[in-house]
């Protein structure tokens, strides 16, 4: 790729802004993370609802992901922007100022999936000032907002040490409130922007199977990689008895490298192509699992963690370079759809190593079962790629890398043969 051509071609700026607005808006999504050990000294909780108090604001992003996809479908994506800015402002001060009991902590966690939402605005917005062979690029590096979690597991636990965990939240409300000053000054919506669709489409878009084969890759990807740094600073602290600063500090480590990978994992599909990218990733994810599930000592820990969520970050650049080619016309509705399973995807991981945690005795059991989900996803990412053959556009399949079925035609004869060949489309 012409490093040039990529940047002549889009508008820097609100490249920029995306960016900023995914960063500070992950940052505060999984605030929960490395503040859960404060919490549970403070109200004595077990490790299941330490896994779903993690959790609950990945489900939360969920919910909201697909309202501010319609949202920005309706108003624009700068718009719908200062929207989810302004609104994330509401469980930080909340959490600040009233958050006391468990209760509590839920409700201030699910609307902490408002800032989880902004995944639906950020990445179209940067992605519809950008052409095709662009995409994987574009969104990668939007999508490297989640570098967010980087500033709240390294900061967090110092600043909640000193200051209390309360203090905290009220102290993330100055980072959103200098974005939120950015974005509007900087954010401009593109030129590729469609009129806003019938209503109908939207459920129209919900029957499609390729939306759900999306949904299901991203939960994966995206959902491996926020649920684990969502809950690893209570799997540092809990297994391998660190204090909470040094259970962040490594948290704060492995996630580096998910977060940075990411633009990676997009450049690298608009090379090689997304799906040629996941179905090596699936398989180097699921062995570094299965390897992690053992428990081995913190040293061998800390770079098998460092290398699965690299390749978790990557994947999530391959979804994304692989989605736009299938829905071009429908990118703010697709992001917040299959957005929204990458944060069910992740709500539903730390739930689990908590849950299995209690009934097994150890983290090991839910990290091997991590794995194993991994490893039969490598196989069915495989029969996606033989369907996909057989309806998508030649182009979007050459992009993509997938697998070209051609029917061969008999000799002399003008009629189709059902007999197929199988050919790797080439780069």
């Amino acid at each position: 790729m012409n490093r040039k051509s990529f940047v002549a071609s889009g508008h820097l700026p609100t490249l920029l802004s995306a960016f900023l607005y995914f960063d500070v808006s992950f940052m505060v999504w999984v605030l929960f993370g490395p503040m859960t050990p404060f919490i549970a000294e403070q109200i004595h909780i077990s490790a299941t609802q330490k896994g779903l108090l993690t959790a609950i604001p990945l489900l939360g992003g969920s919910f909201f992901r697909p309202i501010l996809g319609l949202l920005a479908d309706r108003i624009g994506g700068r718009r719908a922007g200062l929207v989810g800015l302004t609104l994330t402002l509401v469980p930080l001060i909340l959490g600040w100022h009233y958050a006391t009991t468990l209760w509590q902590f839920y409700m201030i966690g699910f609307l902490l999936g408002i800032a989880g939402a902004s995944f639906a605005v950020a990445l179209p917005l940067a992605g519809r000032w950008y052409s095709a062979e662009h995409q994987g690029l574009a969104m990668g590096i939007a999508g490297a907002g989640n570098s967010g979690t980087l500033l709240v597991t390294f900061f967090g636990p110092r600043l909640a040490q000193h200051f209390g965990w309360h203090a905290v939240f009220g102290l993330a409300i100055a980072p959103v409130v200098l974005v939120l000053g950015a974005f509007y000054l900087l954010a401009k919506d593109g030129p590729g922007k469609s009129s806003p669709k019938p209503w109908g489409s939207y459920a129209q878009l919900l029957t499609q199977s390729d939306t759900w084969r999306l949904c299901f890759l991203y939960s994966l990807t995206f959902g491996g990689f926020v649920g684990l740094a969502s809950f690893l600073s209570v799997f540092f602290h809990d297994q391998y008895h660190l204090t909470k600063v040094q259970a962040g500090d490594c948290t704060t480590l492995v996630v580096l490298a998910g977060s940075f990978l990411r633009p990676v994992g997009g450049w690298l599909a608009d090379r090689f192509g997304g799906y040629r990218l996941l179905l090596v990733l699936f398989a180097g994810i699921a062995v570094a699992l299965a390897i992690l599930s053992s428990l081995p000592p913190i040293a061998v820990v800390l770079p098998l963690l460092f290398l699965a969520m690299g390749m978790l970050g990557m994947g999530n650049g391959a979804v994304f370079q692989v989605a736009p080619q299938r829905f071009s016309a429908d990118m703010e509705l697709i992001t917040g759809i299959v957005g929204a399973a990458g944060g069910l995807g992740g709500f539903f991981l730390p739930s689990a190593l908590g849950a299995i945690k209690d009934i097994s005795g150890s983290y090991g059991m839910g990290l091997l079962c991590f794995a194993l989900l991994i490893a039969v996803s490598f196989l069915i990412l495989l029969e996606f790629g033989v369907r996909w053959t057989a309806y998508w556009p030649t182009e979007a399949l050459s992009r993509t890398a997938t697998f070209n079925y051609r029917p061969k035609r008999a000799p002399g004869s003008p009629d189709v043969s059902l007999a197929c060949e199988v050919e790797t489309v080439s780069e």
